[in-house]
């Protein structure tokens, strides 16, 4: 089964991601997404990312081994399908992270994957956690501030929604993986095919 998480900046679907990971290692693991943009400080390639070349990531995209890419804050964004095969081969749950228009890609090419979609309560909320992250220009804020307006807008496009709230990690975590188990345990679940 294949699940794709997204939301806007700032939503904790990092953090409620790496919970699940965590607690879960026997039944889901990650499908890397690849990028162009530069790692991090602390990212390790081929664990957060895959940090590709521009022209690595186009060769990539134009033979057909990507589900999905997109431009995002100026970078290449890409979920190769080798990252969900191997994550399949190691556990029976894939778990993809995309933005909102790769998690539409997604669906279309395979129906059956389970798209969630990780937020907050309300948009000041978001705003007051990108602010409080720091590290971004005016300019910048403002941009990722619109493009999360964008993502909300979207998110009824997704199987479900989940709120993470101030100082409630431990039940957005709770909540998410009991709506994965629920859906991989559906008898008219089919496997996915690469």
């Amino acid at each position: 089964m294949i699940v794709v998480r997204s939301g806007p900046s700032a939503s904790g679907k990092d953090a409620v991601a790496d919970r699940i990971l965590s607690e879960h290692a026997d039944r889901i693991s990650p499908a890397i997404t690849a990028t162009t943009r530069p790692p991090r400080p602390g990212e390790v390639d081929a664990v957060h990312y895959r940090f590709l070349t521009p022209d690595a990531f186009a060769e990539l995209e134009e033979s057909g081994q990507l589900l999905e890419s997109a431009i995002v804050y100026g970078y290449r964004y890409g979920v190769p399908r080798e990252s969900v095969r191997a994550a399949l081969d190691r556990t029976p749950i894939a778990l993809v992270k995309t933005d909102v228009q790769g998690a539409a890609s997604i669906k279309a090419l395979i129906p059956q994957a389970l798209l969630l979609f990780i937020t907050v309560p309300d948009f000041a909320t978001l705003e007051r956690r990108m602010r409080t992250r720091g590290g971004m220009d005016q300019e910048t804020m403002e941009r990722r501030l619109q493009e999360a307006r964008n993502e909300i807008e979207r998110r009824d496009e997704f199987d479900y929604v989940v709120v993470n709230e101030d100082g409630r990690l431990d039940e957005a975590v709770t909540e998410t993986w009991e709506i994965i188990e629920q859906e991989a345990a559906r008898p008219e679940r089919r496997p996915v095919g690469l």
